[in-house]
């Protein structure tokens, strides 16, 4: 199989991620049950009326996508691939809304045709008059990854050079009232939480959307080598560690191979456990933890996959990710391992470009 590189890389998040110094000025947040991301001017990139008539998710992807493929230097990918948990919420709440308000009658269809998942890849596409491959996945907290893994057999069976791969995800008051009465969110009285030692169930919830350019060939701006991935939809806790030495076995590695490990722990004490278990794989490895900088939700993969790309071009980890202490000479080579709530667990490996 030939390489594929991630050319380019582009998120906003809760973090300030779409400053060039946002780096040295990662701040956690604990102490809130619900974390808004920072929005860019909107003015700037996407006409006022057309603004208008886009949900939040579909106003921060489309502004990540066009930093990410100005970065890559591309004006039409090859293929549009997005992976998102929760789609438009925004608007399918909208439509429901509608159609209880008006006892099923007399509704307008805008707020039905925008709420499907797939109106994000549909809505860059439009922008970019985009004709090629466009595709959607809808897969929890894996989205991302099963996104990752068309693009690159895409690039590998010679149907793309470069593919346009993003991730997803908004929030809405009804589903986050949801969340509170069925404890997805943590309670209250749990506020500040403690990433690595929490003792009580539940998450920060947050928001966000990160874009990338694959492509074949590695360019002066390529971050990282996407080398492997591998889902798995359920999985024991005494499956852990297997599941991990299995893939980098796969990948001919011992785990003394890894010079760092990103792991995506909540603060939700059931779920943790298995980034807890991965822990004991990696003696020799930069532990660090990324869910504290960015909240909970379906696609938060995408932003600790923007962190590893920046830690591989930078060479440089900064002290708010850290578990351990451990620091190598070099970062060549990261693994970052996902869940969420226990279910939907994806392993990605890069290496630097």
């Amino acid at each position: 199989m030939s390489p594929v590189y991630i050319n380019s890389a582009a998120c906003i998040s809760v973090q300030d991620t779409l400053n060039e110094n946002f780096f040295q000025n990662l701040q956690p947040v604990n102490l809130s049950q619900v974390v808004k991301a920072i929005e860019p001017n909107y003015k700037e990139f996407i006409p006022p009326a057309a603004s208008r008539r886009m949900s939040k998710t579909v106003k921060m992807s489309s502004v990540a996508s066009k930093y990410a493929l100005q970065e890559a230097g591309i004006e039409n990918p090859d293929a549009i691939i997005v992976g998102t948990g929760m789609g438009c919420s925004q608007d399918s709440e909208k439509f429901l809304k509608n159609v209880i308000d008006n006892n099923e009658e007399f509704l307008t269809p805008t707020y039905f045709i925008q709420s499907t998942h797939n109106t994000v890849a549909g809505q860059i596409a439009l922008g970019l008059q985009c004709h090629a491959y466009n595709f959607t996945y809808v897969n929890t907290s894996s989205s991302l990854e099963f996104s990752f893994l068309d693009a690159k057999l895409q690039i590998n069976d010679g149907e793309a050079d470069n593919v346009l791969v993003g991730s997803t995800d908004e929030q809405t008051d009804r589903t986050m009232e949801l969340y509170r009465l069925n404890n997805t969110i943590k309670k209250e009285e749990d506020l500040p939480v403690d990433y690595l030692k929490s003792t009580t169930n539940g998450v920060i919830w947050g928001e966000g959307a990160s874009f990338f350019v694959l492509g074949k060939d590695k360019t002066e701006n390529s971050y990282a080598q996407l080398k492997d991935i591998q889902i798995s939809s359920r999985l024991d806790l005494n499956e852990t560690q297997q599941f991990i030495e299995g893939f980098l076995a796969k990948n001919q590695l011992t785990s003394n191979d890894i010079d760092a490990v990103i792991l995506g722990f909540s603060g939700d004490a059931k779920s943790d456990v298995y980034y807890t278990k991965a822990m004991d794989v990696f003696q020799h490895s930069a532990l660090l933890y990324y869910k504290h900088l960015s909240g909970e939700f379906n696609t938060a993969s995408g932003f600790s996959t923007f962190m590893a790309c920046h830690i591989l071009k930078n060479q440089e980890i900064q002290e708010v990710m850290m578990i351990n202490d451990l620091k190598k000479e070099g970062i060549k080579k990261i693994l970052l391992y996902n869940h969420l709530g226990g279910n939907d667990h994806s392993l990605v490996l890069l290496e630097r470009a």
